[in-house]
């Protein structure tokens, strides 16, 4: 995906029957992109995972999630 981005359309279906549609745009980044935009804002790295079972996070992973702390709070 040479632009990165992409829409996620939500459809929502309410008790009345009556459905509503939302689209959010997003851009796909990597975790170096968020490690840099981290830093930038002050926080240190703590870890980083291939999924929220603390999958370990190889080149191979499709996703991540990742753990930063902002220093000097607990």
């Amino acid at each position: 995906m040479a632009t990165q981005q992409g829409t996620s359309h939500h459809y929502r279906r309410a008790a009345d029957g009556t459905i509503t549609y939302a689209a959010s745009n997003f851009r796909y980044v990597w975790p170096a992109e968020c490690d840099l935009m981290a830093q930038l804002a002050g926080q240190e790295f703590q870890a980083r995972y291939a999924d929220w079972h603390r999958s370990p996070f190889t080149g191979d992973s499709e996703s991540h999630v990742s753990v930063w702390r902002q220093p000097g709070l607990p």
